[in-house]
């Protein structure tokens, strides 16, 4: 008999238990758990030929459309799930929780395997998950502007072992209008939240928690309004860098990259860029002075950011200074800045 198992106790068996999303190949795409493998018990066609089924003549019929249609496929589940598992174990979820995950796990554990089910399904996951966002009582938020070299202090925090967020990095995407260069497709924005979720389930909330300063969008993701409203309230650590130094990281950051890509960058912003600048950084562009173009695309930015300063009325701002260390000293000066904030003498 499969055991039920809560969301948190599902997450932790996880970290050792394969875990087999039952649902529908459309419904996985949309959102699943990470991590997850897709053994569909009906395909994306089939678990609508069931649905109306369901809606036009009720449970039953629809059971029997169901046992219709995987019939001939049992085997090929057993098969799949006895090459998945491991220690001969499977954590087994579906929407609700309901039957699709109930008729698997049944399947798999006939085939011998030790199977736990999710109660509540995918759908419970989801809710406890960004109910949780809302419970960060020592988010620190790294903010400044851009090039100031934020993802490298969070990459370097996390080295040393802090509690770090990274958006950036679970959207594929830097945040700005050039954001997507060199990312791998963005998530779904149900998946980015997924991603989010299982995340912060790891964290020690009594513990801070660094995230870097965003706006509500990354890309085409959002951030959920759950964390983005404790982000607003958060202390925010505000790199100052002078803007030589910026630029000579943007330089090296872009370098790289095709100048059909970049000018591309350039045209997403032209008309808060303004048809002058515009003109001047393509030209700079073509030119391959990526120093004059990456000046001109800070006016927008510094000016944007500045905007957006002052209109955070409500949240503790701190000033940290950018030494010329190395990012391993700088990072340690910043932890010790932050512990000052959580636990002032």
């Amino acid at each position: 008999m499969p055991e039920k198992l809560g969301v948190l106790d599902f997450y932790k068996f996880a970290r050792h238990i394969p875990v087999i999303d039952v649902r529908s190949p459309g419904e996985y795409d949309t959102g699943h758990i990470p991590g997850a493998m897709n053994i569909p018990i009906f395909d994306n066609e089939e678990r609508a030929l069931v649905g109306t089924a369901y809606k036009q003549e009720g449970r039953e019929p629809a059971v029997f459309k169901g046992l219709e249609i995987v019939g001939y496929k049992l085997r090929l589940f057993a098969e799949k799930a006895r090459k998945i598992a491991h220690s001969n174990q499977l954590l087994v979820y579906c929407w609700r929780g309901g039957m699709r995950s109930a008729s698997m796990a049944w399947l798999f554990e006939t085939a011998g395997i030790k199977c736990y089910l999710l109660e509540g399904g995918y759908k419970a996951y989801r809710k406890f998950g960004k109910s949780q966002l809302s419970k960060g009582q020592k988010l620190i938020i790294l903010g400044g502007y851009t090039g100031s070299g934020k993802t490298a202090i969070l990459q370097e925090l996390a080295i040393k072992g802090e509690q770090v967020l990274d958006l950036e990095h679970l959207a594929n995407h830097k945040g700005s209008a050039f954001g997507a260069l060199g990312e791998e497709k963005q998530p779904t924005n149900e998946q980015f939240e997924n991603l989010l979720i299982n995340e912060w389930l790891s964290f020690d909330l009594s513990r801070p928690i660094w995230i870097e300063d965003e706006s509500h969008s990354i890309g085409s993701n959002w951030i959920p309004r759950e964390l983005f409203d404790q982000m607003r309230k958060a202390p925010l650590i505000k790199f100052d860098l002078d803007k030589q130094s910026r630029v000579e990281r943007l330089i090296k950051e872009y370098a790289g990259y095709n100048p059909k890509d970049l000018e591309h960058g350039i045209l997403k912003i032209s008309k808060r860029l303004g048809g002058q600048h515009t003109k001047e950084a393509l030209e700079a562009i073509h030119a391959g002075n990526l120093k004059k173009a990456i000046e001109i695309v800070l006016l927008y930015y510094d000016k944007t950011y500045a905007f957006g300063m002052q209109k955070r009325t409500n949240q503790d701002f701190y000033t940290f200074p950018m030494p010329q260390y190395t990012l391993e000293k700088n990072a340690e000066l910043l932890i010790q800045f932050a512990h000052k904030i959580y636990s002032p003498e």
